[in-house]
């Protein structure tokens, strides 16, 4: 009963459209979660390096920065263009 209803609405969400949606969702997924580790990872090597020279901790830092603020560009700009991609399937 309950299969027969739904079918018909399956069916309508897994057309070509609702494929390219889900894999620019799947898509986004993957960019947030490599920008995280990468982001991840520059913060605890900058928090191990300036534990090892406590004297070089500004300029640690800066880089990290810098090298987070490029991280999270790029990773912005796949999020961004996903969406984009995704309102071009409605147009």
């Amino acid at each position: 009963m309950v299969i027969s209803t739904l079918l018909p609405l399956a069916d309508a969400l897994v057309s070509d459209k609702g494929l390219a949606i889900a894999g620019a969702g799947i898509g986004m997924g993957i960019a947030v979660l490599g920008g995280g580790k990468g982001i991840g990872q520059i913060g605890g090597s900058a928090v191990e390096g300036i534990a090892r020279q406590p004297e070089a901790g500004g300029r640690i830092f800066t880089s990290m920065i810098i090298a987070a603020a490029l991280i999270e560009g790029f990773t912005f700009t796949a999020i961004l263009l996903a969406f984009v991609l995704t309102g071009k399937l409605f147009s």
